[in-house]
């Protein structure tokens, strides 16, 4: 019985200069391919052994956040159609761009996050098991350090796309997901990661964000559920700063905090992806409690 293909998820990402917007989210399909050749080249300058898989290229700019989402479904996508692609497995190049129709229909970036100053192109690396084994292997060791596009790519990138570039770079999927958990966390966002790292990696596990003054929040079954407290619930329960305890004012304005930190926290798991439910949890009830049901 043979091996099924697998596969190698990756992204280039393309850091450009601040306040800056690319002219194109996407590059037609003659560009497309161009570039797709340029960067299966870049990347089997790091492993020659990749040289003997499928390389795809979806060449539309994405923010991260529509790479990093349960079940990679930009990937699956882009998956199917190198399924799909005439000509023998192995070895093939193939860069998906835009028609007249602009992307195909589940390769198309959302306009909603496109002024982002991190744009990624998702790639795959396609073919036999044994031999994608070793490639992904030494991608995940190398290209992070080793993975800078070359200076044709990089200006390849910057003509087609309209853009003002500083970087271009290949990345592995999880190269992306450890770039994005240290942004978040210069972006006070860390203890969100634990869910979304979930999310993406272990969606049948179960993970808490139990960390007051912190919102309390519990991933499970895919999905994402917030204790929603009034300001009463939210003393009671423990969620209030300790040394604002008769102070009015100070406690008014934990909560609004609160309250906001719980609506970013809902839209950065939405942003991936995540389904997110509130759940109202009154004073008198445990809000874990609540949760687990």
């Amino acid at each position: 019985m043979s091996t099924p293909p697998l596969s190698c998820l990756g992204a280039v990402a393309i850091e450009l200069k601040p306040q800056s917007v690319a002219a194109v989210d996407a590059l037609p399909a003659t560009a497309a391919g161009d570039l797709a050749a340029a960067l299966a080249g870049d990347l089997a300058r790091v492993a020659p052994v990749a040289e003997g898989l499928d390389f795809a290229l979806a060449a539309a700019l994405f923010d991260p956040v529509e790479l990093l989402r349960p079940g990679w479904p930009l990937h699956a996508e882009l998956e199917r159609l190198v399924a799909r692609a005439p000509g023998a497995a192995g070895g093939r190049v193939i860069g998906f761009g835009a028609d007249a129709d602009g992307m195909p229909a589940n390769l198309r970036p959302d306009p909603e996050h496109r002024f982002g100053p991190l744009r990624v192109l998702p790639w795959l690396l396609r073919g036999d098991a044994d031999i994608l084994a070793t490639a992904g292997a030494e991608l995940e060791q190398r290209l992070l350090d080793e993975g800078m596009a070359a200076a044709a790519t990089a200006l390849a990138v910057q003509d087609g796309f309209g853009a003002e570039v500083e970087h271009v770079r290949l990345l592995t999927l999880h190269d992306l997901a450890a770039m994005m958990a240290m942004q978040y966390e210069h972006a006070g966002l860390a203890p969100l990661w634990p869910l979304l790292e979930a999310a993406l990696l272990a969606p049948a596990d179960e993970e808490w964000l139990d960390a007051p003054p912190e919102p309390l929040l519990r991933y499970a079954g895919g999905a994402a559920r917030i204790a929603m407290l009034d300001a009463e619930a939210w003393f009671a329960a423990g969620f209030a700063p300790a040394d604002a305890e008769g102070d009015a004012a100070r406690l008014e304005r934990a909560f609004e905090r609160f309250q906001m930190r719980e609506r970013q926290f809902a839209a950065v798991l939405a942003a991936h992806g995540v389904l997110v439910t509130f759940d109202h949890c009154p004073v008198g009830k445990d809000p874990r409690e609540i949760l687990r049901v």
